[in-house]
């Protein structure tokens, strides 16, 4: 398949459509990235004898910080960075559609949750809003501008205008999503402790070195008890990453139809294992048709026969071997 027929099968993808589409994007990116078809290589994969997607080979993530993962010939329109620590090499995403990663965000957002449009959309993400070049950041502003409220925005470090705003929001019975990451929205929840009714509050994660790190769990008790909500939502995301997955409350992520996550053996890198057990997980994004869809991520966590899955934390890289002798060929 050329990649405008790739692209018009993943955009209008069906619930039974995934395997056969993962494995044409498979045949396409063997050949138009060539990073992956020298990792192909390396591993004496012929293409046509990977007829299922466990057969398909999935890259190592971290080549996203050394390597250019584009399949075909284009100019990114903008680039996707990670955050890291100074002087850390971060991961780097090529982006060629801006409309293509709004439209598929969107989709799984209101899949899951219903319409942006009428929702006030408050965004706390310090963070991320302090350097350039995040995914989470672009998906926030497309969202605030798509819910149309003037309440919606992005909050830097003003909380006692998002605790009025969120109260005012609550008072008048608007629907409203919280979206923060973890150590803002504790900062929110000691400061301005309030009751906020239907609001969905999704954390995205990350202490960012700022408070201590709790377990899902720990932080979801202590923000629930704050606002006085019945649960606290996730969102799963990364700059590898074109797709997102939200947890609706404490446990397993609900994958968006351009995501599959599958779960791969902690210490050989090259084997899948059973569904339900502790597992390093393997991620298929059909969304990133133009870079690489098949990336063995450092996550690990438990994969269920339904496609959800949890996260459960990172790898111990003393358990990995064969994938980083490889990668220092590439």
């Amino acid at each position: 398949m050329t990649r405008v027929q790739l692209a018009d099968r993943i955009r209008d993808l069906g619930p039974t459509d995934f395997d056969e589409v993962a494995l044409a994007v498979f045949r396409y990116q063997a050949v138009h990235n060539l990073i992956y078809a020298h990792y192909l290589d390396l591993l004496r994969v012929e293409t046509r004898h990977v007829l299922r997607l466990t057969d398909i080979p999935c890259l190592p993530i971290g080549l996203f910080k050394s390597q250019a993962l584009q399949s075909g010939q284009w100019t990114p329109v903008r680039t996707f960075t990670s955050s890291g620590t100074t002087g850390a090499t971060t991961s780097r995403h090529p982006l060629r559609d801006e409309t293509w990663y709004r439209e598929g965000a969107r989709r799984t957002f209101e899949r899951q949750y219903g319409p942006l449009a009428g929702r006030a959309v408050l965004a706390l993400l310090p963070a991320y809003l302090e350097r350039t070049g995040s995914s989470l950041v672009f998906m926030a502003q497309d969202f605030i501008t798509q819910s149309g409220h003037p309440a919606s925005g992005f909050f830097l470090d003003d909380l006692p205008e998002l605790a009025r705003r969120l109260r005012k929001l609550q008072q008048q019975g608007t629907p409203t999503l919280l979206l923060g990451v973890s150590f803002a929205l504790l900062d929110l929840a000691e400061r301005y402790p309030m009751p906020l009714g239907e609001t969905v509050i999704i954390e995205t994660g990350g202490m960012k070195g700022r408070r201590r790190e709790l377990t899902r769990e720990e932080l979801h008790d202590t923000l629930a008890r704050a606002f006085r909500v019945e649960h606290i939502h996730s969102e799963y995301g990364m700059t590898e990453l074109l797709s997102q997955a939200y947890a609706p409350w404490q446990g397993k992520f609900l994958p968006a139809p351009t995501l599959r996550v599958l779960p791969r053996d902690v210490t050989d890198p090259f084997a899948l294992t059973d569904y339900g057990r502790t597992a390093a997980l393997n991620l298929v994004d059909l969304a990133n048709l133009d870079t690489i869809s098949f990336i063995a991520s450092d996550d690990l966590g438990r994969v269920y026969p339904d496609g959800s899955f949890e996260v459960l934390g990172r790898m111990d890289f003393s358990d990995v071997r064969g994938c980083n002798l490889l990668v220092g060929d590439l």
